[in-house]
């Protein structure tokens, strides 16, 4: 759930098909924050948003419990703004991962 902007996950310990896919995050770059239901791709999207039009940077806080999901919510945020990234030089939805962002999701 959404609380403004922090947003209150749980980590469902189980993979959830197409919920952090490339639809997913097509979907969540084309809307505002509150717009759709909650998600760490609308978090990382407003994110960017805020980057560009404030030109100021921007912090993440991920916190949590151990196992609560942590690591993996900062490898889906780092996803989907290295896809964002992309998206700004204009390679296709379908050509997002570069190994810049595997570099990085791999650390």
């Amino acid at each position: 759930t959404n609380i403004g902007s922090i947003l209150a996950s749980v980590n469902p310990y189980k993979p959830i098909p197409g919920l952090y896919g490339v639809d997913a995050i097509e979907l969540y770059r084309q809307h505002r924050l509150g717009e759709l239901p909650p998600h760490i791709f609308a978090t990382a999207n407003e994110c960017y948003c805020c980057l560009w039009k404030r030109h100021d940077s921007q912090c993440v806080l991920i916190s949590g419990e151990s196992g609560a999901g942590k690591t993996e919510s900062t490898k889906l945020l780092l996803k989907f703004l290295s896809a964002m990234s992309q998206t700004s030089l204009g390679a296709p939805v379908s050509e997002k991962s570069t190994h810049v962002e595997e570099a990085i999701l791999e650390s």
